[in-house]
């Protein structure tokens, strides 16, 4: 469910267009402020960011706006990377209206999680986790009530990942615990109702058709071609994945 295998960047935003729109977004909005410094990226910024105060006198677009914001490079990086890695699936099996419902609705379970905790807060806070740990819940949900919808090697994966995420969220500086916990709280809650129509996900999927429907698609030289061999990287796609995170993590606390 994890080893992306799209053998273009074009054609991960053919399948997974949720996930790619939404990175693009972190992306740019990040750019128009962090990188560029545009007069209008600071605008976005100021009206956008977390501010639990400003909730608490009528700004309620911020429960959710915090959810495509980022300052540090390295917490960009890692959420998108994240999200990459574990949301394909998902848009997969659930389609895209409900995979967007989720993904917002968790970030807004997080960040309401946050203005619970502290209403009159003056610290300002954003960023996609408390929407990367919904999608966490719901995984782990299936993997202790809908156990038909995901493969065991998978249900390992997703599982050391996040009780290591879990970890980290209590002992990492400034990280967001409530966005975090609010956030698997409410992806957990959604999985009786949003799972229930899914299909699981196979990675030997039907790929985007890029051939015309009178075209037979011979190829004469099928044979002299290499088979791919992934079963290396699929024997290490935990350590992969978790490395990679760690090292986004690290890189989160300079950025």
């Amino acid at each position: 469910m994890f080893i992306r295998t799209e053998r273009s960047i074009k054609e991960f935003f053919e399948l997974y267009p949720v996930v790619s729109i939404i990175v693009i977004i972190h992306f740019v909005l990040w750019a128009s402020f962090s990188l560029f410094r545009l007069p209008i990226g600071a605008t976005i910024f100021d009206l956008g960011i977390g501010h639990n105060f400003s909730v608490f006198h009528g700004e309620y677009w911020r429960l959710l706006t915090p959810v495509f914001l980022h300052i540090q490079l390295g917490h960009l990086i890692f959420n998108s990377f994240a999200l990459v890695i574990f949301g394909p699936a998902l848009e997969r099996m659930l389609g895209i209206p409900k995979f967007i419902f989720v993904y917002l609705f968790t970030g807004i379970a997080g960040n309401l999680g946050t203005y619970i905790i502290d209403p009159t807060s003056s610290v300002p806070h954003l960023g996609a986790s408390g929407a990367i740990y919904g999608l966490f819940g719901l995984y782990i949900y299936m993997v202790w009530m809908r156990k038909d919808l995901m493969d065991k090697g998978s249900a390992n994966i997703v599982t050391v990942v996040f009780v290591i995420g879990l970890v980290m969220t209590f002992i990492q500086p400034n990280i967001n615990i409530a966005a975090h916990i609010f956030g698997f709280i409410a992806g957990f809650a959604t999985g009786p109702i949003i799972l229930k129509n899914a299909v699981p996900f196979f990675i030997a999927r039907v790929r985007v058709k890029r051939r015309d429907d009178d075209d037979i698609g011979f190829d004469p030289n099928r044979w002299k071609k290499k088979r791919r061999r992934p079963s290396a990287l699929r024997k290490n796609i935990f350590w992969i994945i978790l490395i990679v995170l760690v090292v986004f993590g690290l890189i989160g606390k300079y950025f």
